[in-house]
């Protein structure tokens, strides 16, 4: 005879714990979400994001007119799109699909034009970097959308703190397979995004000491840091239904990683790019990132490992503390050297790809930038020792987003 199961804490009758695990076992099945198939894409095409600051002009602080702004922009005939974000003091915008750093600058010039004349007659102003200098976080108000309530209820306070501003850059791949190489290949060289893009030294009226205080935000969210190591997609969609059967994780959107695939799209997405502080260099990375695509592409220069992350925390802190003057170690051999000199090593094996693509005015702009160790992060920062008032350096950010580089 066998001896009966203990009885449960919480009611009078015994529970078989036969009967237990495939209660449990079923409910974790109905939470599994598929993994949608990986498009198909042009190799190489381009996508850009950017999020942008809506700012007054009377004090140049943060202002909540999203709303007034896409009503405005839904005037013009324009490529891509205007959507809200997270508050309602930040607007972004994005290119249709480009296949150069030059189409990707011929759709976003007359998007900012379009801006610049929507703020206008609102009398605020568009600015980029990837934060502003002195707005406060509780200030700020959670756009009136479902998916964005959703995450206000589940991340608190965070979501306000999550005003800042990105530039994500989309490049298309010729398979799933291929993508996940490509990415964990990019890895190697978020320390160049970070550097090349870096522009938000200040957070609520202080020197951070960082080049890129934005993404020390974007680390306290779950899911965050970098993606799994796979390289096949059978089993990254093994890895995303196990998380969807946790319940954490419903779509790719829940992953904030630093490079993502988009299977929707079929690209991946790199997300580590502060908003440039004009439109012409956020062309000028994503010409850089198509650059290094095209090499991996049709060199194929070395198989990644996940080894390659034991440095990768390191390297990434290191860009967006010291910027172009930061340490870079190099997964392959362990040597230690400026980052400034890694990214123009880089951009030489490139040069060939970049004229290929179109993108020899692009590499020559960031360059130039490189050998001067100069990045939007210490363009602001002298400005405001010269200045020494923010809102007068936030003023300035708004005249050159709107005016076209030279």
């Amino acid at each position: 005879m066998s001896t009966p199961p203990p009885s449960s804490p919480f009611s009078s009758a015994p529970v078989p714990p036969t009967l237990v695990a495939p209660a449990l076992k079923s409910q974790a099945d109905s939470r599994m979400v598929p993994l949608e198939p990986f498009s198909s894409s042009k190799a190489l095409s381009l996508g850009v994001e950017l999020e942008l600051q809506l700012v007054n002009t009377h004090d140049y602080d943060l202002a909540p007119y999203a709303e007034d702004m896409l009503r405005g922009m839904a005037a013009f005939d324009l490529p891509g799109s205007v959507v809200p974000e997270m508050t309602s003091s930040m607007i972004e915008i994005s290119t249709d699909v480009c296949h150069s750093a030059e189409e990707v600058l011929a759709q976003l010039s007359p998007i900012r034009d379009a801006l610049v004349k929507t703020a206008d007659k609102l009398n605020i102003a568009i600015v980029g970097g990837g934060t502003h200098a002195f707005q406060q976080w509780h200030e700020r108000r959670i756009y009136d959308k479902p998916r964005f309530r959703e995450l206000s209820e589940l991340y608190g306070y965070l979501s306000k703190q999550f005003t800042i501003f990105g530039q994500h850059v989309h490049v298309g791949c010729p398979d799933a397979d291929s993508a996940l190489l490509m990415l964990h290949r990019m890895s190697r060289y978020i320390p160049h995004f970070i550097a090349l893009s870096a522009s938000s030294p200040f957070v609520q009226g202080q020197d951070t000491a960082f080049d890129s205080a934005r993404l020390n935000s974007v680390f306290a969210f779950p899911l965050s840091g970098r993606a799994p190591f796979t390289l096949s997609w059978k089993e990254f969609e093994n890895y995303f239904g196990r998380m969807t059967r946790t319940g954490v994780v419903k779509s790719m959107k829940d992953f904030y990683w630093d490079i993502r695939p988009k299977p929707e799209y079929g690209t991946i997405e790199i997300r580590v790019f502060d908003t440039p502080l004009t439109v012409e260099r956020a062309a000028a990375l994503a010409g850089y990132v198509q650059s290094l695509a095209s090499w991996f592409l049709q060199e194929q220069p070395f198989v990644p490992s996940e080894d390659d992350y034991l440095v990768y925390t390191y390297n990434r802190f290191q860009a967006c503390r010291f910027g172009l003057d930061a340490v870079y170690v190099d997964p392959a051999t362990g040597d230690h050297l400026p980052l400034r000199e890694h990214i123009l090593r880089t951009m030489t094996q490139l040069e060939s790809h970049a004229a290929t693509l179109d993108a020899t005015r692009a590499f020559a702009r960031l360059r130039t930038d490189v050998e001067a160790s100069q990045n939007d992060a210490r363009w602001l920062r002298e400005r405001q020792g010269r200045e020494k008032l923010l809102a007068e350096v936030v003023r300035q950010g708004a005249l050159r987003f709107r005016t076209p580089a030279p």
